[in-house]
């Protein structure tokens, strides 16, 4: 689970009767504000962040494995393409808030070679 006011992503601890949640660990504490999320084959994620305009990408415990900087806001990132091995970034310029009602249409997905191929589903 992400949180972005707290800068970290948790994972849920699972009770194994029921299979509900119980208390949550910290997976990774962040310097930044994730947004959007994908997981690759080696255990990794990647997370947007609006504010710093970047995608970075963590294992578990907050190491940084790699940064990807672009010119505006990252809002959600994939990893796709036929091998899944392309990580895609939805960007647009951030103004803030009071900003995001306009005109501008700034929005772009942008793409770039990722280390590790996808996980998960589809898959």
């Amino acid at each position: 689970m992400g949180h972005s006011a707290a800068s970290r992503y948790c994972r849920p601890r699972l009770r194994h009767r029921r299979r509900r949640q119980s208390r949550r660990r910290v997976w990774a504490d962040l310097d930044g504000f994730p947004d959007g999320i994908c997981l690759d084959a080696e255990g990794a994620a990647w997370y947007a962040d609006v504010p710093n305009k970047h995608c970075v990408r963590v294992r578990e415990g907050g190491e940084v494995l790699q940064t990807i900087n672009v010119d505006r806001g990252c809002f959600a990132c994939m990893l796709g393409g036929a091998d899944r091995q392309t990580l895609f970034i939805v960007a647009a310029e951030w103004r803030g808030f009071e900003h995001m009602i306009s005109d501008a249409r700034t929005g772009q997905v942008l793409s770039t070679d990722a280390p590790a191929p996808g996980a998960g589903w589809p898959g």
